[in-house]
């Protein structure tokens, strides 16, 4: 019974990853705190699961061809030094406090893809639709700065959170980058695979990952985004927008009442 509801969870991980653009552990560090498993357990092996549901979905994204991996080493490569920072940060603070600013960055999330909506609009009434050849490298040089800025703060909340990093990079791609939300979406994916990989090995090396779970948790997510991914690039970029920001809401309400708890 165990084995199933491990197998299950990583299946319902799987799907939100591959429609969310997030690693899944999200679903998985509730599951494992809720199991009794303590916070360092709980995010090294959402870390280890991680690794194998976001690289079902990168391949399956990679097959259809939505996949720019200039974008996607851009941000990666920060966030695999990065990731070791936040594997470092779970030692110095309490439980609680982590789980309390987890809450915190979820609703910063949902402010950030608002905020995007409302730039995009006015940016379709003010900006020219021809850009001057002279603004070109402006653009890059920002475009490369607040990539590397992206993957690295991902990197940090990978490690410190035992997620992919997914929460932060996909508003931070709409908002920084002017990325649409499935590209963010297929982007952030590829990227979890390096983030997740850097956090499990500094994990494991603490000697936190609790194996047999983390890999009954991936053959679910395996499974899981393959499904999603095949159906992403048909749904509406309105509708997945408003499913990104319901599920930080409802997370961020779980995360507060959970540090209350204690």
């Amino acid at each position: 019974m165990t084995n199933l509801i491990f197998t299950g969870a990583g299946i319902l991980a799987g799907i939100l990853a591959g429609f969310l653009g997030i690693g899944g552990g999200t679903v998985l560090v509730p599951l494992l705190l809720a199991l009794g498993y303590n916070y360092p357990q709980a995010i090294a092996t959402s870390s280890l699961s991680i690794v194998i549901t976001a690289t079902s979905g990168t391949i399956q994204n990679w097959h259809q061809k939505v996949l720019s991996w200039e974008r996607v080493l851009m941000i990666g490569l920060p966030a695999i030094v990065t990731a070791q920072i936040g594997v470092y940060l779970t030692k110095l603070f309490p439980d609680y406090s982590l789980k309390a600013a987890f809450g915190v960055l979820l609703l910063v999330n949902i402010y950030l893809v608002q905020l995007r909506k409302t730039i995009n609009k006015k940016s379709q009434q003010d900006l020219p639709k021809i850009a001057h050849k002279k603004d070109t490298f402006s653009w890059v040089s920002k475009s490369t700065i607040t990539s590397i800025a992206t993957g690295s703060l991902a990197g940090i909340l990978a490690g410190l959170f035992g997620i992919g990093g997914g929460v932060i990079m996909v508003p931070l791609q709409i908002l920084l980058l002017g990325e649409t939300i499935k590209t963010a979406i297929q982007t952030s994916l590829a990227v979890v695979v390096i983030t997740s990989i850097s956090a499990c090995l500094g994990h494991a090396a603490n000697g936190n990952v609790l194996w047999l779970e983390g890999l009954l948790l991936g053959i679910g997510g395996f499974v899981g985004a393959q499904i999603s991914t095949r159906f992403l690039p048909k749904l509406p970029n309105r509708l997945v927008s408003f499913l990104f920001q319901t599920y930080l809401a409802m997370l961020s309400i779980y995360f507060f009442w959970n540090a209350w708890q204690g």
